[in-house]
């Protein structure tokens, strides 16, 4: 059975661990430092992180900051996002990262999508130049008519432009319903674009599809049914991460319907 995970925050390695513990994850989902600051990652010694989560037989994903933008024409904005991203990417492959979630982005209001697609393949060219071996995971947005990866169009658009690059799908079910893609066919619609998924994002929505609002709900809660998602992980045969809200108890409550339900698909 497909290893379901959570994202936690801690501030300690103890902590980390026994939140997963609390939850039943098998893989722990962290933020590297304020996902909001600009400012570098500091927050686990990257050697220390990879030698506890090992000892305690956990896998790790690293959410890059929700400020990166590196498809934008924003200066401002492009630039160090490209840094931070790539700071990032080298502090999680020294963690010993199996990936770094990125979300798509998008271009300012003016700009035609096409000149987001290139910034990207000038991103992944650096990310690329830098030779880990932990892989760069791009993740589909729930709203936005300028997003790099909201629409399949867009999403297919953006992998013609990067396919060379050999980046990774971080597939999230609540922003690909929020986004208005077709659920049932989803996994199929992605992979015809992309080739892979290699992590679920495995989530509820608190709205109705199409909404473009990214609100997550636990399972039995909300407008996407838990079955819908567990399908959708069964069908990528990927790893997946549940961001659903709440204490330790609804998270493990999340996790114990989706292997209950994975073992009805099995």
């Amino acid at each position: 059975m497909a290893i379901i995970g959570a994202a936690l925050g801690s501030e300690s390695f103890t902590e980390l661990i026994a939140q997963a513990k609390a939850t039943g994850a098998e893989a722990v989902q962290i933020f590297l430092g304020d996902p909001q600051s600009w400012s570098a990652p500091t927050g686990f010694p990257a050697e220390e992180l990879k030698a506890a989560l090992a000892s305690a037989g956990l896998t790790l994903y690293v959410h890059a900051p929700y400020v990166i933008n590196v498809a934008t024409s924003n200066n401002k904005v492009r630039i160090p996002s490209r840094k931070l991203l790539g700071y990032t990417m080298k502090v999680a492959a020294a963690a010993g990262a199996a990936g770094v979630v990125v979300h798509g982005g998008h271009v300012v209001e003016g700009d035609e999508p096409a000149l987001g697609y290139a910034n990207w393949a000038k991103a992944l060219t650096e990310v690329n130049a830098l030779n880990l071996s932990t892989p760069l995971l791009i993740e589909n947005t729930a709203g936005g008519e300028r997003a790099m990866a909201r629409h399949l169009n867009s999403i297919a658009d953006l992998w013609k432009v990067i396919d060379e690059f050999n980046a990774g799908f971080c597939l999230d079910t609540c922003h690909a319903h929020a986004g208005g893609l077709h659920m049932e066919s989803v996994v199929a619609d992605i992979l015809a674009i992309t080739g892979r998924i290699d992590l679920v994002h495995a989530n509820g929505s608190r709205d109705e599809a199409g909404s473009g609002r990214d609100r997550h709900a636990n399972f039995g809660e909300g407008l996407l049914p838990g079955e819908v998602v567990a399908r959708i992980i069964h069908q990528s045969g990927a790893p997946s991460i549940i961001e659903t809200p709440g204490s330790n108890e609804d998270q493990a409550r999340d996790i114990q319907f989706l292997r209950s339900a994975l073992v009805g698909l099995s």
